[in-house]
């Protein structure tokens, strides 16, 4: 392995890093209603989990419900008890074939709650991006430990993963800073 995969493979994990910290963003619920909310519900269907969207059109009512129209007729029991026990703490109602899940309007105190743990969350996503910036450093002091590249050729490595490593950290600092203020929101 050279420098250049070294780099670029530690600047592709770290972008898997961001993308994951954004999906799990997405969980995060603010006061208002959004579709993907419900992306991690797993419904029983003919036996094997499968996601909500695959069973039903998952839409937005209003700002504050989610309307999830099953395909199939027996499928509306099993989609309402799988978001009732899903952990983001919604309450669907059944109206004939249409399943309405409001959003429970947010507390002070909750919202605070919810901007710790997208906090937490970000802290996460940049633990993993310092992770991965240090693995390609040493992958790269290896190289040069191996002679297979010089020590200039290890300096500018270090200062190119340092670069980008800064840009996606400054990345996660920009989606809690923008997930603080949604949750905030009134």
């Amino acid at each position: 392995m050279s420098i250049a995969d070294t780099k670029t493979n530690a600047e592709t994990k770290m972008q898997q890093s961001l993308e994951n910290f954004k999906q799990a963003l997405t969980k995060i619920r603010t006061g208002r209603a959004n579709p993907g909310l419900l992306d991690t519900v797993q419904v029983d269907y003919y036996g094997s989990m499968v996601p909500i969207s695959q069973v039903a059109n998952v839409a937005l009512l209003d700002a504050r419900t989610i309307s999830v129209s099953p395909w199939e007729k027996g499928m509306g029991a099993k989609i309402e008890k799988a978001i009732r026990d899903s952990d983001l703490g919604l309450n669907p109602a059944t109206q004939g074939d249409l399943i309405r899940v409001p959003m429970p309007a947010m507390t002070e105190e909750r919202r605070r709650e919810m901007t710790k743990i997208v906090k937490g969350e970000g802290e996460h996503a940049k633990v993993a991006i310092r992770n991965l910036r240090r693995d390609a450093n040493d992958g790269v002091k290896k190289l040069v430990k191996d002679k297979l590249a010089s020590e200039d050729d290890e300096r500018r490595a270090q200062e190119e993963i340092q670069k980008f490593t800064d840009r996606f950290i400054a990345d996660v600092d920009k989606l809690v800073i923008s997930k603080e203020q949604d949750i905030m929101a009134v």
